[in-house]
């Protein structure tokens, strides 16, 4: 039997590996400069721990920032967790880097989008209309209302891994 060495899963895994260390040095040594994070995580996997009424309001998908205002970063092997205020409530989240779809610090215009996750059914509803990727390459802000600009070939690259997955 031969087995298919998949490389586009041992990518991305390393990828992960980018978003961890960069969350792991932002909990040690908090932000730099104007540092800062956009995580797009899909709320609907296994291991996303968040309020009934974040999830209510974001059923597949939500873009977190980490900024200013987020309290008690800690990262683990596996996931991360951290508290963040919504509407000045204080709500404790639990994303394992599994669900995370998408990560950017767009003060240094770098982004992530993973392919793995991207496979689920889209996000509907309240779900940001652009992922945290595609916000840091275009310079831009994700949010529910704005729609994405349109595509262009100037600036950096999103790194995206389906150009390596093998079509069937």
């Amino acid at each position: 039997m031969n087995k298919v060495l998949r490389y586009d899963l041992m990518v991305e895994e390393a990828l992960r590996g980018v978003v961890r260390q960069a969350l792991s040095g932002a909990a040690a040594d908090g932000l730099i400069g104007e540092q800062h994070f956009y995580v797009t995580f899909r709320t609907d996997l296994p291991g996303v721990i968040l309020s009934d009424h974040l999830r209510n309001r974001y059923p597949q998908e939500m873009t977190i920032v980490l900024q200013h205002r987020f309290w008690g970063l800690q990262v683990a092997e596996d996931h991360f967790e951290v508290t963040l205020s919504f509407q000045d409530v204080p709500e404790r989240l639990v994303i394992p880097f599994a669900a995370v779809s998408a990560f950017a610090d767009p003060s240094v215009r770098f982004g992530l989008q993973f392919a793995s996750t991207a496979a689920l059914p889209a996000a509907t509803g309240d779900a940001p209309s652009q992922t945290a990727a595609q916000a840091a390459a275009q310079g831009t802000t994700p949010t529910a209302e704005s729609p994405s600009p349109p595509a262009t070939d100037s600036g950096p690259k999103v790194v995206t891994l389906d150009q390596f997955r093998r079509k069937s």
